[in-house]
């Protein structure tokens, strides 16, 4: 049973979906004015996991999110620099795809722009027109009017008599009320425009995300989410429009889902604050923060928080992660390894007494671990998507299985057969939790946190102790010793060669 928070409400609640065995989602995408932040990709990334559970979960899954590619900060930029509109958008999106795509963020089913969009948004205005929910100035502005909305400000909560403090509100005295908003601009020199009825123009912000949701997922979705900057005025406008223009206040999406901001010293991180971005000048977007460390330890950073709640990113949070994600990975390696001597057929027969309990094994007890851990880890983003939480169950299971591989290197248990089929098993597991949270989906390091601490003349110094122990193992014929040495030194990543000069060393 699904539970999640839905802001509408402010509660949680069970998640039943529209059509049985499917899940519909919506997702504002950014506005490609210039490369995105990494406060831009909580949502994305949240939202990818979102998908991948539902999917193992058993779900059918649409996941549409759009690009705000006609804005009038992507104009700002392409007049400053000379350019077209559509010139700024474009390399921003692809700097948008890298940026994700390092991040093992999934494509969606499909990415709707404006500018592709136009037709839909056009007659979408239109009908709120003929409702009497919009109405047209004399320049053809196009405005909703809020006080035609009795609903109007049921998700944020807020009141039109409350809603002038803090809003993000254009001063138009033309307006009918001073919160009613732009569906349609008239279009200003130097501008791009579209035909439409009430003249040359471009559409307002709101306006879009209605009519490409509605076009991609029907009358009736199941989510919608964003930002939570965006519950208002966004979504809110949303909400009226769409339920305005098809006539019925169940309609668009049923559960509304909303990520926390990233901060920064307490602040949130945002483009427009000119100062922090200054401060964080060479580790503030996504491709300057991945120029430093590795996509899957950002993404695990970003999974660490649950989403509902605010996360404090820095380099020292970024360097933690990247510990977190060397122990996640050195169980990844330890289980790679374990499959390889099964494989290898280094694991012993067993002595035909086939039905014993498997914990009668330290193989048994692990796997044992694993389906309750597994069993925790479902739990967990049953309850509103906990990866928070999930992930530290996927920590425990990397736990046991270090101590598990330990013993086993250090001859202290003695698999049978019957062991690596349960060792399969709990790599299955601990590549399900993987896959939900989405790493390992990238070249996995070996752990290098000792590498940093070690020094070089002491790895050289141990190493040449090391191969002299083995070269006189080999002299005395000891090939069983000499052969361990070189198998345990190669799971630990180092690769020894013997050449007619002698033996040698490198890192795999």
């Amino acid at each position: 049973m699904i539970k999640v928070y839905n802001t509408m409400s402010g509660s949680k609640e069970i998640f039943k979906p529209l059509k049985k065995g499917e899940v519909s989602i919506y997702c504002c995408g950014v506005t490609p004015y210039n490369a995105p932040h990494i406060g831009n990709a909580r949502p994305f990334v949240t939202w990818d996991v979102i998908r991948r559970f539902f999917i193992k979960s058993g779900y059918k899954v649409r996941y549409i999110q759009n690009f705000t590619d006609v804005d009038d900060k992507i104009i700002k930029a392409a007049n400053e620099q000379g350019v077209t509109w559509s010139d700024i958008a474009e390399k921003n999106i692809a700097a948008y795809f890298k940026s994700m795509d390092a991040l093992n963020v999934r494509r969606a089913d499909f990415y709707p722009k404006v500018s592709e969009t136009m037709d839909d948004i056009i007659n979408m205005i239109q009908t709120l027109v003929d409702k009497g929910f919009a109405y047209v100035l004399g320049n053809g502005d196009v405005f909703y009017s809020v006080e035609q909305d009795k609903n109007y400000g049921k998700l944020s909560g807020r009141k039109l008599t409350d809603m002038m403090a803090g809003a993000r509100v254009e001063v138009d005295e033309r307006k009918h009320h001073p919160m009613d908003f732009a569906l349609w601009k008239a279009a200003k020199p130097g501008e791009p425009y579209w035909e439409s009825p009430w003249g040359q123009g471009r559409p307002g912000w709101h306006i879009e995300c209605s009519a490409m949701s509605l076009k991609f997922l029907g009358e009736k979705f199941d989510f919608h989410g964003g930002g939570s900057d965006l519950i208002f005025p966004h979504h809110e406008n949303e909400i009226a429009q769409s339920q305005a223009a098809l006539g019925d206040e169940n309609s668009f999406a049923q559960y509304w889902l909303h990520n926390g901001f990233i901060t920064n010293g307490n602040e949130k991180l945002s483009k427009s604050n000119k100062e922090m971005v200054k401060r964080n000048k060479g580790f503030f977007t996504v491709e300057e923060v991945l120029a430093k460390y590795p996509g899957e330890v950002i993404r695990l950073l970003l999974l660490q928080t649950h989403y509902r709640n605010p996360l404090e990113f820095n380099e020292t949070r970024v360097i933690e992660a990247q510990e977190f994600f060397g122990k996640l990975a050195k169980a990844y390696w330890q289980l790679d390894d374990l499959a390889r001597r099964i494989h290898a057929g280094e694991f012993i027969k067993d002595t035909g007494e086939k039905n014993f309990a498997i914990t009668v094994s330290p193989a048994g007890g692990l796997v044992e671990e694993g389906e309750r851990l597994l069993s925790n880890f479902y739990a967990a983003m049953d309850d509103d998507f906990n990866t928070a939480l999930a992930i530290t169950y996927m920590f425990e299971l990397a736990k046991e299985i270090g101590e598990y591989y330990g013993e086993f290197i250090n001859g202290e248990i003695l698999p049978v057969t019957i062991d690596g089929d349960i060792i399969l098993r709990v790599r299955d597991i601990y590549m399900e939790m993987a896959e939900i949270i989405g790493i390992f989906e990238q070249p996995v390091p070996v752990e290098k946190t000792e590498e940093k601490t070690a020094e070089p003349e002491l790895v050289n110094a141990l190493m040449k102790i090391i191969l002299a122990l083995r070269q006189d193992a080999r002299a005395a014929k000891n090939w069983a010793v000499a052969d361990k040495i070189r198998d345990e030194l190669k799971v630990a990543g180092i690769v020894v060669e013997d050449t007619p000069q002698g033996a040698t060393w490198k890192k795999a």
